[in-house]
C-alpha cells in the first residue's frame, strides 16, 4: 500500500512547482503543497512487485485484481486526505504559535506533539482497515 502511496506521490510531485501549484498554472490558493488532489498511479516498482508475490503467490483471477486495483486506489486517495489534514493542523498551528517550537510554551508543545499523535493514530488505524479490506 505505501508504495502505491510513494509512487502516486512521485507522479504527483512531478507536476507541481516550488510553490505547491502545477508548473503551467498558479497555485491553489489555501493549497497544503500537495496540489488540488491526489494523483494515483498503480504501476509497482520492483520491489512493489515482490511485495505482491509474496501477498498472492498464486496470480489473482480478473475480478481480485480489480478489486486489489480499487482497494489501492481508494488509499492512495484517503492517504492523500490524511497528509492534507496533517499539513493543515501543522499549519495552523504555526500560524497561531510561530514555527520555532524551542518558543513554545509546555502546553503548546504538549498541544502540537498531541495533535500529530492523534493524526498518526487515526492514519495507522485506516491503513490497517484498508489493508485488513485487501487481503480479505
Amino acid at each position: 500500500m505505501q508504495e502505491a502511496v510513494f509512487r502516486s506521490r512521485a507522479a504527483q510531485a512531478a507536476g507541481l512547482g516550488l510553490a505547491g501549484g502545477r508548473l503551467d498554472r498558479e497555485p491553489a490558493p489555501g493549497g497544503c503543497g500537495l496540489g488540488q488532489k491526489a494523483v494515483v498511479e498503480l504501476e509497482l516498482t520492483t520491489h512493489g512487485e515482490e511485495l505482491f508475490h509474496t501477498l498472492w503467490p498464486k496470480p489473482p483471477g480478473p475480478a481480485t485484481l480489480q478489486r486489489l486495483r480499487e482497494g489501492l486506489a481508494d488509499w492512495v486517495r484517503r492517504q492523500d486526505a490524511l497528509d492534507r489534514k496533517r499539513n493543515h493542523f501543522l499549519r495552523e498551528f504555526r500560524q497561531t504559535h510561530g514555527f520555532d517550537r524551542t518558543h513554545y510554551s509546555d502546553e503548546d508543545r504538549a498541544a502540537f506533539e498531541a495533535g500529530l499523535a492523534r493524526l498518526s493514530v487515526e492514519e495507522t488505524e485506516a491503513r490497517r482497515d484498508a489493508a485488513r479490506a485487501l487481503v480479505d
